[in-house]
């Protein structure tokens, strides 16, 4: 009996594909944002960060179940959605073109976050340096080992949490203030976009596509779906709440150490004035270094992400060494790259762009997991229950208002 046992205890004992949810969304992105929230509202908006992990959990569980069960992505599934040919052939190329496109506008920022850590670190040409994040994401993608990118995700993103959680312990955040953002929801003057934005970038639907895919290739059709299941659940809420704990790391830090002190700037500029302000070089290299993990790790993920969307949603092969695949992950790579490298840090309008198709796209995705998830043919015993029926669909109520807000501010302003 243990030793029937023991594969399934060795396996369970590693992180999964969790682990690339998180990668994925703790990116320079989030950093900005968690600390533009630290420093403009203290700990108000902690509540928002709780709400995107649940909201994330509930999300990304289904489109892993959905993946395990029917052993196919979230993509093949929106293919799959209608036996209408037309409907089919518009739902894949709005996912293809607004993930692959969106995709390719969010890893300019990856890799010039990333950039930034490494610079404030070691110095040099931010356009150099870029180049280099480029060449390494694109070195990790181009091997088609699925084990030996979750092997260095998954120790980037232990760099990353260590980093920020350390950050945090030498600004000493006040715990009471803390705890009360957190558990007690406000919304001070002007502060909806930045909720919109700490939400927005937690929960994104390149995600979904890659959590599905993902768990396929941690759990093979040869072990029980029931068990896979198990292990899954526990993989994405450990490492989806290891991601929120990191956001809220960041926003204690710039809460603590410039609520109340002017305009914060950007991500890198926090970790050059934390050098000063906390008494040393540790807070500044620990943060620049969470900065350069966290954009990595995003270069890496999203690339892949929108391989996965792109392929799935296009019905092409979505296996990591095949050319189809590689075709997608290099365009978003070589965009991402090239616009970083050129000294073009913030391409605003094609970010603005893709912010807006991010805004439109994630309930639209969120109804068409929603309706395979419930689908008997395709889910048997594993579909929806009520409850999580009712979870889902609260989280598709916020987004979107979210996501309808966002897009509203954006055309307004």
């Amino acid at each position: 009996m243990g030793a029937t046992h023991l594969p399934q205890l060795k396996r369970f004992g590693k992180f999964g594909p969790g682990m690339l949810v998180a990668a994925a969304f703790i990116g320079p992105g989030t950093v900005t944002t968690a600390s533009k929230a630290g420093a403009e509202y203290g700990f108000a908006l902690s509540w928002a960060v709780l709400f995107s992990v649940v909201a994330t959990i509930v999300l990304q569980e289904m489109a892993a179940r959905l993946g395990l069960v029917t052993r196919q992505g979230l993509g093949e599934a929106v293919r799959s959605s209608s036996r209408q040919q037309v409907v089919r052939v518009i739902a894949g190329l709005t996912v293809a073109v607004a993930i692959g496109f969106g995709n390719a506008a969010y890893q300019t920022g990856n890799i010039v976050g990333a950039a930034m850590g490494l610079t404030l670190i070691v110095g040099g040409s931010l356009q150099l340096w870029s180049l280099v994040i480029g060449l390494v994401a694109g070195g990790l993608l181009f091997s088609g080992r699925y084990r030996l990118m979750e092997v260095a995700l998954i120790g980037l993103v232990l760099v990353m949490s260590s980093m920020f959680l350390m950050t945090a312990v030498l600004a000493r955040p006040d715990m009471g203030s803390l705890v009360r953002g957190t558990l007690i929801p406000s919304l001070p003057q002007d502060s909806l976009l930045t909720v919109i934005g700490l939400i927005g970038t937690t929960v994104v639907p390149y995600n979904l596509f890659l959590h599905a895919s993902s768990v396929c290739k941690k759990w093979p059709d040869s072990i029980p779906t029931n068990i896979a299941l198990h292990e899954s659940r526990i993989d994405t809420m450990s490492a989806v709440t290891l991601g929120g704990i990191v956001t809220l790391a960041i926003v204690s830090t710039a809460a603590t150490t410039f609520f109340g002190k002017g305009d914060l700037g950007s991500a890198a500029q926090m970790a050059a004035q934390l050098e000063p302000l906390l008494g040393g070089s540790a807070a500044k290299i620990f943060f620049a270094a969470g900065l350069l993990a966290a954009g990595l790790t995003s270069a890496i993920t999203a690339p892949m992400a929108a391989a996965f969307a792109v392929c799935g949603a296009m019905g092409w092969k979505s296996q990591l060494n095949s050319w189809p695949f590689r075709s997608v992950w290099l365009v978003v790579l070589t965009v991402g790259t090239g616009l970083a490298a050129s000294g073009l840090k913030s391409p605003q309008v094609t970010i603005l762009i893709a912010q807006a198709a991010n805004g439109l796209l994630l309930p639209v995705i969120t109804i068409f997991l929603l309706i395979a998830v419930n689908r008997r043919d395709l889910m048997g015993e594993y579909r929806n229950g009520n409850l999580a029926n009712l979870a889902g669909g609260l989280v598709l109520l916020a987004t979107l208002l979210l996501g309808g807000t966002a897009i509203a501010k954006m055309f307004l302003s």
